[in-house]
């Protein structure tokens, strides 16, 4: 079991015990690789398929990371989705953004970032404001102890590593361009001369 450190003071009007272990989700620890098993069964049953196995993989190593995750942050009273808001939050000029501009660039469904905003509302780490620009919009702003918050979690995803320490830097880069490739054929964003000479 892989414990966490869970620092205090992470929810407004309550203070965790300092240095409490937070275990993340126990370890499956099965006698073989269910991927690979499946992969091989797969094979048999409908020809060889190498994408099966590695969208697979994918969508397995989401869980684990998404679990590690949000077990850090949930110290703070946050999800890595209500993490992500705010940071991008802390990245505008004013600390506020419109809630569809949030949807973008989060690359969510609308409904889901107003559930978002909704919970951080509750919890004191943004204000909805009317929307000076757009007369039916709404802005979403951090307060100040949304940005608190932002800087104490940070510091614990960046020492663990965002879950992805037994990685090397270059190795991480790798990933990184394999699934921009990715991103980039769904459309997520327009390509530069640097993507096509790529």
């Amino acid at each position: 079991m892989v414990p966490v450190i869970r620092p205090p003071g992470m929810v407004p009007g309550h203070r965790a015990a300092e240095n409490t272990v937070v275990p993340v989700s126990k370890p499956l620890e099965l006698p073989f690789d269910p991927i690979d098993r499946a992969a091989q069964i797969w094979e048999r049953r409908f020809g060889p398929s190498p994408s099966m196995a590695a969208v697979t993989s994918i969508m397995r190593a989401q869980q684990i990371l998404l679990g590690e995750l949000d077990a850090l942050l949930r110290p703070y009273g946050l999800t890595f989705a209500r993490y992500e808001a705010l940071v991008l939050l802390t990245f505008s000029r004013r600390g506020a953004l419109p809630l569809g501009l949030i949807g973008e660039r989060l690359m969510v469904h609308p409904t889901s970032v107003t559930n978002t905003i909704s919970r951080l509302e509750r919890q004191q780490f943004v204000v909805r404001r009317p929307n000076p620009a757009d007369g039916r919009g709404r802005l979403a702003e951090i307060t100040e102890a949304g940005r608190a918050v932002v800087e104490r979690a940070t510091r614990d995803l960046m020492a663990a590593e965002f879950g992805l320490g037994g990685y090397e830097p270059g190795q991480l880069k790798e990933i990184f361009d394999l699934f921009r490739e990715l991103r980039l054929a769904a459309g997520d964003f327009i390509p530069t001369d640097a993507d096509h000479r790529a």
